[in-house]
């Protein structure tokens, strides 16, 4: 394992009732053949005999079969470096459980009864089985010594965030669930062995059921449901498998067929987030059966999206980018309703000011104000090009706005040479033209009483890509957590849904280069490209995620991009721009200390109010250090 990843599968064999022989083989078949690297594999609920033998679950000769069975799978997986757990009646004294039974290199290293006894509609287990206490009992079976309790927990020694739990079925439905009792424990993964019959409704049922449950614990969720083979007298069962991990279904199986689903869990992910949420604790009250699992570097299967901040599934996308206005615009007019003031804003014909004005229409829409309120501002420079004015001034009129055209050439030039400045295109050169801008736009918002708004996005801070106390400033910035991938995204749904006049001059600044605009201009077009002097924007938006949200190391961000992007840049330029990006995050914090009030939006954010606070001359040397590691081939 590395970088956190770890290999786990779902399966359901195709059984025959009360065949504990045949059920063993197929299980055996299964695990043998399984996807390389498979550290862990979860089999459906009493699958050795079959969940539907009725009362043959309580006749000595089949329970002495599950047992052989059992037996024989430990003593053909001597050699298999990866934990089964498979499901089977076990009996104790007067008492018989329905039970897990983990099992590695043959060994039997526990079993897990089951809490929660279904006596309802077609579910009879209560009049065969005893439900599980907190008692801990030592039994000998499949002639092993090992403990009967559902208060166990079995960790990897040498991959110690794997910590395994283990529940089943009704127990995913109670209240309190085990499952709740295994994470707050430690356990980072859970093994729910089902046998869930077949009804309407229920696929979507389970479906919310192991999200919603990954999601609450923090944790990996595996379900493993019985299938083919079990009897249809009175149900169906469609072994339905699921992998989730904190919310995300990472894999389902098609239903009515037998089979294996797998996929790569990120266990680092899951323990940063633990770490993270002050509710989690750490109980510590379960017995910790230990294992050593065999160390490889595992060849990534699971999708990593280029565009962590876009949700993949196209019919989510118009959801959340309408929900992130929702947010913007409502955060903007209790602004203006608390402040009684109107909004001043600097229109450059650029992305992140054209959504700045789409939020303040939609605010003044929520308050009922009339959009020749809004006072958007035009302040050309020595960049200022006529494609970017034009559609400002075009954005602008087709809103209804109140326009302003104020060209700076003058102000910034008396100011070269009050300071004795020669008009050398340096950092004073177009800083100057940012920080008169920014006095252009304070001012005017004095005279109208109003707030300027900034469109500084999250990506631009994150960099450190604004100037200090010129377009960094603003009274407040509705953009502050949105990353530049996601402003694109949302300009472009707005182009489409709003169409006309505006959706053209949004589709043009869409087509746009991205520029501060404050070099001159070469032939009339754009001289000045920000993604060609600090990197394109989509890897530093995936960079940005990865380090915030996860924690994650330099050395697992490249590798990660260099899965996602595998088609688009280099493994020599992501590293070339993860350098880049590192050193100017470090170095520019300390424009982020002082970044105006703004709404958050997602699970990454900036503020040095309520998401990151970090001391502006914190060292970059490890992460530095960690980006110089010699890569290795995907």
């Amino acid at each position: 394992m590395k970088d956190g990843f770890l290999r786990v599968a779902a399966a359901t064999p195709k059984i025959k009732v009360a065949d504990c022989v045949h059920n063993s083989q197929q299980i055996l078949d299964i695990a043998l053949s399984a996807p390389a690297d498979t550290a862990l594999i979860v089999f459906p609920e009493l699958c050795i005999i079959g969940y539907t033998c009725g009362v043959l679950i309580q006749n000595p000769s089949l329970l002495t079969a599950a047992e052989n069975a059992v037996a024989y799978i430990l003593e053909k997986t001597v050699m298999l470096d990866t934990v089964l757990v498979l499901g089977a009646p076990v009996a104790y004294g007067s008492s018989l459980y329905n039970c897990g039974i983990v099992c590695h290199r043959g060994r039997l290293l526990g079993i897990v009864p089951k809490s929660y006894l279904p006596a309802y509609g077609e579910l009879y287990e209560s009049r065969y089985f005893a439900p599980a206490n907190d008692d801990d009992y030592s039994v000998v079976y499949a002639g092993q010594d090992t403990v009967i309790s559902r208060n166990q927990l079995f960790i990897c020694r040498n991959i110690p965030d794997f910590c395994l739990g283990v529940e089943i079925c009704e127990d995913l439905l109670a209240s309190p669930q085990p499952s709740q009792k295994l994470a707050a424990s430690g356990a980072t993964v859970i093994a729910n062995l089902s046998a869930s019959p077949e009804g309407i409704g229920k696929p979507d049922f389970r479906r919310k059921l192991v999200g919603t449950q990954s999601s609450r614990l923090l944790c990996a969720y595996l379900y493993a449901d019985a299938g083919e083979g079990e009897s249809t007298t009175d149900a169906v069962f469609s072994g339905h498998n699921m992998i989730a991990e904190n919310g995300t279904i990472l894999a389902e199986s098609p239903r009515y067929k037998a089979g294996i689903i797998s996929a790569d869990i990120d266990l680092s992910h899951i323990v940063y987030d633990r770490r993270r949420i002050s509710s989690c604790t750490n109980i510590q009250r379960m017995s910790e059966i230990k294992f050593d699992m065999g160390m490889s570097e595992l060849s990534i299967s699971r999708k990593i999206s280029p565009m962590p901040f876009i949700p993949q599934d196209l019919s989510e996308q118009e959801d959340r980018f309408e929900e992130i206005l929702n947010i913007q615009s409502t955060g903007l007019a209790k602004r203006l309703e608390h402040t009684g003031g109107s909004a001043v804003l600097g229109l450059s014909g650029g992305l992140d000011s054209a959504l700045a004005l789409l939020v303040i229409v939609r605010a003044y829409d929520r308050l009922g104000i009339k959009h020749k309120n809004i006072h958007a501002v035009t302040l050309p420079c020595f960049g200022t090009t006529g494609r970017t004015l034009n559609n400002a001034r075009s954005l602008a009129n087709a809103c209804g706005a109140t326009l302003y055209e104020i060209d700076i050439t003058k102000a910034v030039t008396q100011h070269f040479a009050d300071i004795g400045h020669s008009g050398k295109h340096d950092t004073t050169y177009e800083n100057s033209q940012a920080r008169e801008r920014t006095q252009v736009l304070m001012d005017i918002a004095n005279q109208v009483s109003g707030m300027v708004i900034g469109p500084a996005d999250l990506s631009e801070m994150a960099l450190g890509w604004t100037t200090y106390n010129g377009d960094h400033m603003s009274m407040y910035g509705v953009n502050s957590s949105v990353p530049k991938t996601l402003v694109r995204h949302i300009i472009s749904y707005e182009a489409r849904q709003i169409g006309g006049t505006i959706g053209a001059a949004l589709t043009d600044i869409l087509n746009t280069p991205v520029s501060p605009e404050l070099l001159p201009p070469e032939n009339g077009e754009i001289s000045q490209k920000t993604e060609q002097i600090v990197g394109p924007y989509e890897l530093h938006d995936f960079f940005l995620y990865y380090f915030i949200r996860f924690g994650d190391s330099p050395g697992k961000i490249k590798r990660l991009a260099g899965y996602a992007f595998k088609d688009k840049y280099t493994d020599e330029e992501i590293l070339k721009w993860l350098r880049i990006f590192y050193r100017r995050f470090f170095a520019q914090q300390f424009k982020r200390s002082c970044m105006p009030d703004g709404p958050r939006v997602g699970s990454v954010g900036l503020s040095p109010r309520s998401d990151w606070r970090m001391p502006s001359d914190a060292q970059v040397d490890i992460w530095m250090a960690d980006t110089n590691l010699n890569y290795k081939s995907r």
